[in-house]
């Protein structure tokens, strides 16, 4: 095996030829140090987030908007416009902002318990409608910031404070899947659920932020992509542990892939 040594990029020298470049940090992302918990999948999300922007080359022309919850600390971490939004209420902070400057690419970027619970009104209605922006959804199945409480996604069976025993279906109900709940209203566009727990899944979450933003030029209404990502502070795991939670219990009950995608006509008059 050859031994390979990792250089910052701002080492090379112009024409050195001595190493290789396999990789480099997106400029889009700021050098704030990560304050998410080991594991957290939020910053795998900002980071692919980040890296889309920037190939994208729409830098100048993005914004952001984040509500209450671990996923307001996005704007820290990617270097675009940011909007924060009251709790739950970050899709309609993104209409307006849509509706204002239209030529904008405009999305929001929610946690479960925000999206799923107290902005459940907000997000009906945002893609009912239709509005011409992109959804990201954090989907780890429990309130990450304010000390683990029962998310509507969170699994039957799964403990957390407000369900010391587990979730019970017969008095909690069952958890959510907001992905197949949104597919069928009209105003949706693409509906899509992956996860970030892999290289694999990484690359396909990455795929489907691409392919959001990249509908945004069509103006037929909303992108949802939802991650299934982990909590390993509030699941009581380790990093590892949790990732493999993800595929041992998230993913059975939480399936990946494409729920709603556009016709072949719709993407006709898309460019690359």
């Amino acid at each position: 095996m050859e031994n390979y040594e990792i250089i910052h990029p701002q080492c090379i020298q112009d024409g050195d030829d001595t190493y290789d470049l396999v990789y480099d940090k997106t400029a889009v992302m700021t050098d704030t140090r990560l304050h998410y918990c080991p594991g957290c999948g939020h910053g795998t999300a900002h980071k692919i987030i980040a890296e889309v922007i920037e190939e994208l080359g729409i830098t100048e022309d993005v914004i952001g908007v984040a509500p209450v919850g671990c996923s307001v600390f996005a704007y820290d971490y990617v270097n675009i416009d940011w909007q924060e939004a009251a709790h739950g209420r970050a899709t309609a902070a993104a209409t307006g902002i849509k509706r204002c400057l239209p030529h904008k690419y405009v999305f929001s970027y929610q946690g479960d318990g925000d999206l799923a619970a107290i902005g459940t009104g907000e997000t009906i209605h945002c893609i009912n409608r239709g509005e011409n922006i992109m959804i990201v959804f954090i989907n780890n199945g429990v309130y990450g910031m304010t000390s683990g409480q029962m998310a509507p996604t969170s699994l039957e069976g799964m403990k957390t404070t407000t369900s010391p025993y587990g979730r019970d279906i017969k008095t909690m109900g069952s958890p959510i899947k907001v992905s197949e709940l949104i597919a069928p209203l009209p105003g949706a566009f693409y509906v899509t659920r992956q996860a970030v727990n892999h290289p694999g899944a990484v690359r396909k979450a990455k795929k489907a932020i691409t392919n959001g933003f990249k509908y945004q030029k069509l103006n037929k209404g909303i992108s949802f992509i939802e991650i299934v990502s982990n909590c390993p502070s509030n699941w009581k795991m380790t990093p590892l542990q949790s990732n493999d939670y993800i595929d041992t219990h998230m993913l059975k009950y939480y399936p990946l892939g494409d729920i709603k995608v556009p016709s072949k006509e719709d993407l006709a008059n898309l460019k690359d």
